[in-house]
């Protein structure tokens, strides 16, 4: 992915420590937990009681964290995000911020592009990076083991950037050059869940989810949400491609592919567990993740993305 040209963004918020912001799948500090560790239970405990305060399906905020650990109750270790002084706020200057702060650029100018097509304004979500953990404010702690999420009170991406290097190295999500497009699917598929929020649609999702029969038709309706983040980050990459052509590279949608191949929840749930159970998912199948991604990236439309309309 060439991003040299891209918009920095300012809505940054660097709270990764002194010691090293630096290049791409650098860092140090507590990835997530390998084998069968889970998300602790207090942080569930407290962003299921944060979801239903602000009318939130707790699952949307926990994001990544069930199908990275299995949702296993096991609570993992991890050192307090600290700095010495105050949280940097605009475009960081390492390559990697920098990188976000480009991909969030770019995703800010194509969706106020699509939003003004429809006769709507738009406003973006905010990136809060950080190493370990940090204050989630009113989604609770956030945690390196929780994945990448979206926090919708406070239009807020959480991510701590040593993910990507696990996805890399853990998920085997990519290699090489093509984990900097990786990286952007990513981010992407979080800001999927901004345009969501911004749609009205998760509210409606979370009023579904309430009123449920059992958890197996909420996990559907969650796995429908996730599924639509695959979608709208596909458009972005289609609306980005025929912006600036050639910023994509040999192998970058390929590597996207694998990465949500990668990340299924029946990919995730066999190498845990040995076995797969459909019910429980909450992000989607491999099969699925591919599919929708390239739905929205062949397509290019949010109209493209009705996975609610849809078998999956």
């Amino acid at each position: 992915m060439r991003y040299d040209d891209f918009r920095r963004s300012d809505d940054i918020d660097d709270r990764r420590d002194d010691s090293g912001g630096g290049g791409m799948g650098g860092g140090g500090g507590f990835g997530l937990p390998m084998g069968g560790g889970g998300l602790g239970i207090g942080t569930i405990i407290v962003l299921g009681l944060v979801g239903y305060a602000f009318g939130i399906d707790p699952r949307i905020l926990i994001g990544g964290a069930e199908i990275l650990t299995g949702g296993g109750s096991q609570a993992p270790s991890y050192q307090t995000d600290r700095r010495s002084g105050p949280a940097k706020t605009g475009a960081p200057k390492d390559e990697m911020g920098s990188m976000i702060s480009g991909v969030l650029g770019e995703i800010d100018d194509r969706w106020s592009e699509i939003f003004q097509a429809s006769g709507q304004s738009y406003s973006g979500p905010r990136i809060v990076l950080f190493r370990n953990a940090t204050n989630g404010g009113r989604c609770g702690m956030a945690q390196a083991a929780m994945g990448p999420f979206y926090c919708p009170p406070d239009k807020q991406i959480f991510l701590d950037t040593n993910f990507f290097r696990e996805v890399e190295t853990r998920f085997h999500g990519c290699s090489g050059n093509a984990c900097k497009f990786t990286a952007a699917y990513i981010i992407a598929h979080e800001a999927g869940h901004h345009i969501q929020n911004l749609l009205g649609i998760l509210p409606r999702v979370t009023r579904l989810q309430q009123q449920a029969g059992s958890k197996a038709e909420a996990n559907a309706l969650q796995v429908k949400v996730e599924l639509q983040a695959d979608c709208l980050s596909g458009v972005w990459v289609n609306r980005e491609e025929k912006k600036r052509p050639g910023f994509l590279e040999a192998g970058d949608i390929d590597a996207a592919l694998t990465t949500a191949s990668a990340i299924g929840d029946d990919t995730l749930q066999r190498q845990a567990t040995g076995r797969v159970v459909p019910d429980s998912f909450t992000h989607g199948s491999a099969a699925q993740r591919k599919q929708w991604f390239m739905t929205g990236y062949q397509q290019g439309t949010v109209q493209a993305c009705n996975t609610f309309g849809s078998g999956g």
